[in-house]
């Protein structure tokens, strides 16, 4: 093969795309989708989807075409995303692009798969019935729910093993636990239902055991959330966790989302806010507003700096109804120390009075430590049971730890 030859079949492979015969000029899709125009050709001896081989100059002058074998046009298949679905036409999102194909009459397709398209033959197949993502984010579907249940195993907590705060409980149970299990009634009278309650109170208060307590006796699915499972370093990534945290919940029969720390969450929002904070402070908020009268579930958020909580999400048909939760009172710390002792090994009589009068302003986690202490002084003497010596050694070590006093022992 001579020189001449050589070059001509060096040519780069297209595909005709459109003719104009009166100015004898071809249009030509490339490889990589560019459309480049040919001048002076005899148009009549191509057709549009002719595979032809050529070689272009900058002046088009050395421009020449010649036609080319089928075979060498392999059709390059892409992948994307559908996004809406119509009887003759689909939107499919290509990496940001969106393309318009028309519908296959037989793929069944719906929002969300990944599909395979050719340029020439349209959507080929499905490949996933869920979207494929641009970047390798975690992925954000129902099998994130597992990260907001608690853990199966153990005796369930009840209203009995709740100590003190009578009036916490009853209040509680009469915003929560009545619209759960008296949905119907209540829909009956015409009343707006409650869908967010605000805990308030110091740490170790007993907000979210009252919380776990309340979804055990109403057989409610209980989701417990904290900021750092919402959170998320991929943009929109957070939005996207909580918006299948509240469609999981609207499908139980009864349901209560629990956020630990509210504030940590969705804080008030401000030029110097971060971003992400004020995304997921609205998506909160759209959330709650659309819950509907089917939707029996109770959102219940805690929080010892209600002050910082954004304004937004105190508005009436959001958290609008607030139970402080107090430091327990003499009487109230003796009924939890009792309580606390039943679910262990102990041996009596034990100092439960004394402890109480000498634990002001203690909370009840503070409170349920002293057992922690004094089960170690046990085992470390061989026994298997607390005896009062223990009981009140621990109450002695674990308030020097936290600094608490004075006391009169």
């Amino acid at each position: 093969m001579n020189t001449y030859e050589q070059v001509r079949f060096s040519g780069s492979v297209a595909r005709v795309r459109a003719v104009d015969h009166n100015g004898c000029r071809l249009y030509l899709e490339l490889r990589n989708g560019s459309i480049v125009t040919v001048n002076g050709q005899a148009t009549s001896d191509f057709d549009v989807g002719s595979v032809v081989l050529v070689r272009l100059e900058e002046n088009d002058e050395g421009s020449y075409i010649e036609a080319a074998p089928d075979d060498l046009w392999v059709a390059e298949p892409w992948v994307g995303v559908v996004r809406l679905v119509s009887l003759d036409k689909t939107v499919v999102d290509a990496s940001g692009h969106w393309r318009l194909i028309s519908t296959p009459n037989d793929i069944a397709l719906c929002i969300g798969n990944t599909v395979e398209v050719q340029d020439s033959l349209g959507i080929v197949r499905v490949l996933s019935e869920k979207p494929i993502r641009h970047l390798d984010l975690p992925t954000a579907d129902d099998d994130i729910i597992s990260r907001f249940e608690p853990r199966e195993g153990g005796r369930p907590e009840t209203f009995e093993d709740f100590g003190g705060l009578q009036d916490v409980v009853a209040r509680a149970r009469e915003l929560v636990e009545v619209p759960l299990k008296r949905e119907e009634e209540l829909s009956q009278i015409g009343a707006r239902p409650i869908k967010g309650v605000l805990f308030t109170g110091p740490p170790g208060t007993g907000k979210t055991m009252l919380a776990r307590i309340i979804a055990n006796n109403t057989d409610a699915k209980f989701y417990e959330v904290s900021g750092p499972q919402v959170f998320s370093k991929w943009y929109s990534e957070s939005e996207e966790i909580l918006r299948i945290l509240f469609e999981n919940a609207a499908k139980k029969e009864r349901a209560i989302i629990f956020f630990d720390e509210i504030d940590s969450v969705a804080g008030q929002r401000a030029e110097e806010s971060h971003e992400a904070s004020r995304r997921v402070v609205a998506q909160l908020l759209t959330l709650m507003d659309g819950f509907t009268p089917d939707d029996n579930v109770v959102v219940i958020a805690a929080t010892n700096r209600p002050q910082d909580i954004d304004t937004a999400l105190r508005r009436p048909g959001r958290f609008d109804w607030e139970i402080p939760f107090p430091l327990p009172v003499r009487s109230d710390r003796e009924s939890i120390l009792r309580l606390s002792a039943q679910r262990l090994s102990t041996m009596d009589p034990l100092p439960h009075a004394w402890i109480a009068q000498n634990t002001e302003r203690w909370s009840g986690a503070e409170l349920a430590a002293i057992w922690s202490e004094a089960a170690l002084l046990a085992a470390s003497d061989g026994r298997a049971v607390i005896v009062a010596e223990d009981y009140v050694e621990g109450f002695k070590g674990f308030a020097l730890k936290i600094e608490i006093g004075p006391y009169k022992w």
